[in-house]
């Protein structure tokens, strides 16, 4: 295998919850705003916007909704948005109706622009040395959200990101192996049963054997076992396509 120290960076990602007490610069801040900004973006849309929070009242209430207390104590706390109200501010001004905003397609693009800025300027404050952890749990009350960061209509949160300088070193937790990722030319539906007892294996190996919160669990159990995340259940999660149309995207 190639690598580089831009891959070796990706390879040796993990993730980091706990932070020091030292804020990141104002030079680091804007190196990682510049990455975000150059980011790749459909059609040359843009659409996605960043909020950096430092409130800590508004920390403390991500903590809240996150579950995750750490929020409110070291680390820089991002919260990236599909962003398609400044191309409808653009087109009311120059005399044009909506257009397409309102459709799923300019939808997911304005998701797909975010969750790329997200990685991307992921990645590069890895490769400064510093650590971090997506927040998908922004989705645990996607309307408080929407409204602790005041988000006009045609805004709506996507995830979470914090960074800061690592205080903990965990060990790096597996993913799937690529025969069951990689496919060529077509899709492959054959469930390879020996290939995910293996990976069951390795897991459950990796949680027994952590640092921290050890725990008796592997992948397919947390797929298709009764506490899983998939199973029948209705959570503030479930609200997102209610919280969408009140924000006023996928109207067609």
């Amino acid at each position: 295998m190639q690598t580089n120290d831009t891959i070796t960076t990706q390879l040796n990602h993990r993730t980091v919850r706990q932070f020091t007490d030292q804020p990141l610069d104002k030079e680091t801040l804007t190196t990682l705003y510049e990455v975000a900004r150059r980011t790749a973006t459909s059609q040359y849309l843009q659409q996605f916007s960043l909020i950096h929070v430092t409130d800590l009242a508004k920390k403390r209430r991500f903590a809240s909704i996150c579950r995750q207390p750490a929020i409110a104590e070291n680390g820089d706390l991002f919260i990236f948005v599909a962003d398609l109200r400044r191309n409808q501010q653009i087109r009311r001004q120059n005399g044009a109706d909506d257009g397409r905003l309102h459709t799923m397609d300019l939808y997911l693009q304005g998701m797909a622009d975010a969750t790329l800025a997200l990685q991307n300027m992921y990645v590069a404050a890895e490769s400064l040395g510093l650590g971090g952890v997506i927040l998908g749990s922004i989705r645990n009350d996607l309307k408080a959200v929407t409204e602790l960061l005041d988000l006009p209509a045609m805004v709506i949160p996507v995830l979470g990101l914090r960074l800061g300088v690592p205080a903990e070193d965990h060990e790096q937790k597996p993913r799937l192996p690529q025969k069951l990722l990689v496919m060529e030319n077509t899709y492959n539906d054959v469930l390879d049963e020996q290939a995910y007892q293996e990976f069951d294996r390795t897991l459950a190996t990796y949680y027994a054997e952590r640092n921290a919160n050890a725990r008796q669990e592997n992948f397919t159990s947390l797929i298709a076992g009764e506490n899983s995340t998939l199973n029948e259940k209705v959570t503030k999660r479930d609200d997102v396509l209610e919280v969408t149309h009140a924000q006023g995207l996928l109207w067609k």
